[in-house]
């Protein structure tokens, strides 16, 4: 097989992005060639039929997540939606300081002019790049961020967010589930502290919209970011939930030109992909209990094979509280940036694709206490999705289990690098910088469980297949 083909592969890197599901592309197809009219151009009826299939696509996002169509707000992905909803609340709220007088006025309306905008938010070390990069854009510019670290399981808990908050804290952003590990956070838990000390809750739920219940009111987030091509939509297009009720979310736009969205996001929308979206999230509705139940039992197969291969494998992250399709174990003894370079028809990860051009290994796995740079450079992450089969499983749990043995018996050669590095070598890959924005520096109100990142399977049960929202995965 040609390295680096498709045809024949078994695909397992669903948490970097889904398939386009046929029946969104069929739905999509009209917004492609006949309603091609911009929907802003309400004067004519091409622009009011493109108008229509955008209100009615924002409907059935709003149906999937239970809140009112005027509180979604599209965008180009959840990275656009974590920047719009962080920087957004942190400047409206700069604003109405300067308004009241109690701060410096900005002299161009930017958290980049005049005096540094007072405020602090909390977030964990292991939040999505797009919520920890917007973090440190503030605190280069003046803003008090915490980074939480997480416990053994991978999460937060609400005790720590209570212990973090402060009487500037603006902002809580934790994910609903973690992009690597598939850690669900206690998020409703969480929401209760933030409501009782008057502080607004932000969440990136774009991993979990597809498999897990992301009601906000059940969850009680104030502000939520989604993402179609992590659940079977088409890339370029997600969008933003702000709460317009107890409380009223404001947010300042980050994108000027046309004021389109209510003067929240200015840009022509993407009208084929929001009309995507908005049939991705009806499917979801419709599936996502069935999907999830079928999903888990496959996940948990695949790691007992693995357990009986490789008994001293272990798993990354809470077993329990834990998106029904994902998986990610660290196997010693192996590089994983070896293994995949070389395995051709299965398709997985060892860390976030965001993070795939930088050269240090996963910043979530090295998060969590006790692991080290050898824990996250054996890490693979494995996704399973709505059209991976019994089948592909089978072949898929095969050809990993005889990639891995292969590489146990013939050892990556160590190499040195320019700067002396032994490189090549199980435990060693690709330098590390110990200085990441998401590092605790200890000087942070967490707390933390003792004991090993990972948990030992051979002394735990196995992997349940409930998560922490109460459903079955």
């Amino acid at each position: 097989m040609i390295k680096g083909a498709t045809k024949g592969s078994v695909y397992l890197d669903h948490h970097a992005t889904t398939p386009c599901d046929p029946r969104v592309v069929e739905a999509m197809l009209p917004s492609l060639h006949g309603v091609y009219g911009n929907p802003a151009s309400r004067q004519h009826g091409f622009g009011r039929a493109a108008s229509d299939q955008v209100e009615q696509a924002r409907r059935h996002i709003a149906d999937l997540i239970g809140c009112a169509p005027s509180e979604i707000v599209f965008t180009s992905g959840a990275t656009e939606a974590d920047n719009l909803a962080i920087k957004g609340v942190v400047e409206a709220h700069a604003q109405r300081a300067a308004a009241s007088g109690n701060a410096a006025p900005l002299t161009d309306g930017s958290i980049m002019a005049g005096q540094a905008p007072r405020g602090h938010i909390i977030t964990a070390a292991t939040e999505h790049k797009a919520v920890l990069d917007a973090c440190a854009h503030l605190e280069r510019h003046g803003l008090s961020i915490t980074y939480l670290s997480v416990d053994a399981d991978g999460r937060i808990t609400p005790s720590q967010v209570e212990k973090a908050i402060r009487a500037d804290t603006t902002l809580v952003s934790l994910m609903l589930a973690n992009n690597e590990i598939g850690v669900l956070h206690p998020i409703p838990e969480i929401a209760a502290v933030c409501k009782a000390k008057g502080v607004l809750l932000h969440t990136d739920a774009a991993q979990a919209l597809a498999y897990v219940d992301c009601d906000v009111n059940r969850l009680g987030v104030d502000l939520m970011s989604l993402s179609a091509h992590k659940a079977y939509g088409p890339k370029g297009v997600g969008a933003l939930y702000l709460r317009r009720r107890r409380p009223r979310v404001r947010i300042t736009a980050q994108m000027d030109g046309g004021g389109h969205e209510r003067g929240r996001r200015s840009g022509s929308l993407n009208v084929p992909g929001i009309v995507g979206f908005g049939h991705a999230c009806q499917l979801i509705a419709r599936e996502r209990q069935a999907e999830s139940q079928r999903l888990g039992p496959l996940r948990d197969r695949l790691l007992e094979d693995l357990m009986h291969a490789f008994p001293n494998l272990r798993i990354n992250g809470s077993q329990t509280h834990r998106l029904p399709n994902n998986l990610n174990v660290s196997i010693p003894g192996i590089s994983a940036e070896a293994l995949l370079a070389n395995l051709d028809d299965v398709a997985i990860s060892s860390g976030a694709a965001c993070s795939a051009a930088s050269a240090d290994s996963s910043y979530v796995i090295k998060a969590l206490p006790g692991a080290g740079t050898e824990a996250a450079e054996s890490s693979l992450r494995i996704g399973l999705g709505r059209f991976t089969s019994d089948e592909d499983m089978r072949r898929a749990t095969a050809s990993l289990i005889a990639a891995i043995r292969h590489q146990r018996a013939h050892p990556v050669p160590a190499e040195v690098d320019a700067d002396g590095d032994m490189c090549g070598t199980t435990a060693c890959g690709p330098r590390v910088d110990k200085t990441t924005i998401g590092e605790p520096t200890g000087d942070e109100p967490s707390v933390d469980r003792p004991g090993p990142a990972m948990t030992d399977l051979g002394n735990q049960p196995g992997p349940s297949a409930i998560d922490d929202l109460g459903h079955h995965a």
